[in-house]
């Protein structure tokens, strides 16, 4: 009886088809890589699909002689050799520098095939959603003294607060979703959670794409640097303003715009953290393993959103349910 390829290795299997950023010109010093980006990338999705989020237990669980793994080890295969564990390691703990123009590229590329603004306008919500550290908490005492009361503290994480959850340990994950009816990660980074939003947006909005007019975003994008990498790409930034209301301009076409914002932005990030258990405490330490998970994540709901737009199913329902399957 012949075995139906599952969802997992279907989904990997389309990491050949989708359109990867250009490679730098200038290539680095040191010897040519062996092994693709595309190969790496396969990985990531098997890590985050599965819950792995270590080197060792993917190639643990790859050792395992079953017909599944075989299948994966298959996959994870280039020119007939498999990397060994430094070059996964290396590779792997290298692939957070690249993802952000990863999900880039990948956004780019939905917004041609969905059409999402085909009926709308063409906007863009900006926000940032904070996630939890693991581990305990180091309190700013300790920070100042340089003392880690315990080794399940992330030292690389950081403190801010929120108005809705208060003071946060952790980290913050920025995403420049579409504000149509579905909802499409175009760009997204993961920092420290001390980091200001208004810093970050610049280099988001350069992953958006052209036809893009509009980025809607709260008061913490109302600064000079995000108004300025707007006007250069000949958008207009609509955001919430300081000061108490009313106020005295067009302050009821900015409510409007502000609660698509909210609509696009609340609902993306709820139905993300929804669908990858990100609702309590990130499984990984450390910045660039969590930025691989994190980012890992929204490439992968990206991925998810194309197989199931090359499927004829719905890319709002059912992608948590879908993605448990595989």
């Amino acid at each position: 009886m012949m075995r139906r390829e599952s969802l997992l290795v279907l989904l990997v299997k389309l990491v050949d088809a989708v359109p990867l950023p250009p490679a730098p010109v200038k290539r680095r010093r040191g010897r040519p890589k062996r092994y693709p980006e595309r190969l790496f990338l396969k990985a990531l999705i098997i890590m985050i699909v599965r819950h792995v989020y270590t080197v060792h237990a993917l190639l643990s669980i790859l050792a395992e002689p079953t017909h599944e793994m075989q299948t994966w080890r298959a996959l994870l295969t280039a020119q007939g050799r498999f990397p060994a564990r430094r070059t996964w390691e290396r590779r792997l703990k290298a692939l957070p520098q690249t993802l952000p123009a990863q999900i880039g590229c990948l956004g780019r590329y939905l917004v041609m095939l969905v059409q999402p603004w085909e009926r709308c306008g063409r906007a863009v919500a900006c926000d940032s959603t904070l996630l939890q550290a693991r581990g305990g908490v180091w309190h700013k005492k300790h920070r100042e003294r340089g003392e880690v009361p315990h080794t399940s503290m992330d030292t690389e994480a950081a403190w801010t607060k929120s108005g809705w959850h208060g003071w946060v340990y952790g980290w913050k994950l920025p995403v420049v979703a579409t504000v149509a009816a579905v909802w499409i990660p175009l760009a997204a980074e993961l920092t420290a959670a001390n980091r200001a939003d208004g810093a970050l947006a610049p280099a988001l909005l350069r992953e958006v794409p052209p036809e893009a007019r509009l980025v809607l975003g709260d008061r913490h994008y109302n600064v000079p640097s995000v108004r300025e990498a707007c006007a250069q790409s000949g958008r207009l930034l609509v955001t919430t303003r300081y000061g108490r209301y009313p106020h005295t301009d067009d302050g009821e076409v900015r409510r409007l715009f502000h609660k698509l914002r909210s609509l696009a932005s609340e609902n993306f990030n709820e139905h993300f953290k929804g669908i990858f258990d990100s609702h309590g405490q990130v499984p990984t330490k450390g910045l660039a393993n969590t930025q691989r998970f994190a980012l890992g994540a929204i490439w992968v709901y990206q991925l998810a959103l194309l197989y199931r737009f090359q499927n004829g199913l719905d890319l709002n329902v059912g992608l948590k349910a879908f993605l448990k399957a595989a």
